[in-house]
């Protein structure tokens, strides 16, 4: 199973002091993580900031090179949100966003998303 990670699920680990790629584990199995890679140059301007958000985007970037980095179908200057939706839709993958607008505009298009559930557990959302 291929499983797509934005910006803010790389953040999850330091936000939230959990193990994500266990807890996708212990959710659905085998799977593959995936990352865009206009996701890594969205943490990347996070992370030269200071502050939590910037030391979680930097901890973020850490985890991301545990993915496998792939190009995204719109073109750059397209919202990220809007390229992991594309993205998604196109391959048929579950993302993984603690972004609620975003959950709920994948959802509203058959996607299926995992997000944090008390701030301690993961959990799948099918559309």
């Amino acid at each position: 199973m291929r499983v797509l990670l934005d910006a803010n699920a790389l953040m999850m680990p330091a936000q939230f002091s959990i193990d994500l790629f266990d807890e996708l584990h212990q959710l659905v199995g085998a799977f593959e993580p995936l990352v865009l890679e206009t996701v890594t140059r969205e943490l990347a301007g996070i992370s030269s900031g200071r502050g939590r958000d910037a030391a979680a985007a930097r901890y973020g970037l850490s985890v991301a090179q545990g993915c496998r980095t792939v190009h995204a179908p719109e073109p750059a200057h397209c919202p990220v949100d809007e390229q992991v939706i594309r993205y998604a839709r196109e391959t048929g993958c579950i993302v993984v966003t603690n972004d609620r607008r975003l959950r709920e505009t994948l959802l509203s298009q058959g996607v299926g998303v995992i997000s944090m559930r008390k701030q301690k557990r993961l959990e799948l959302i099918q559309s």
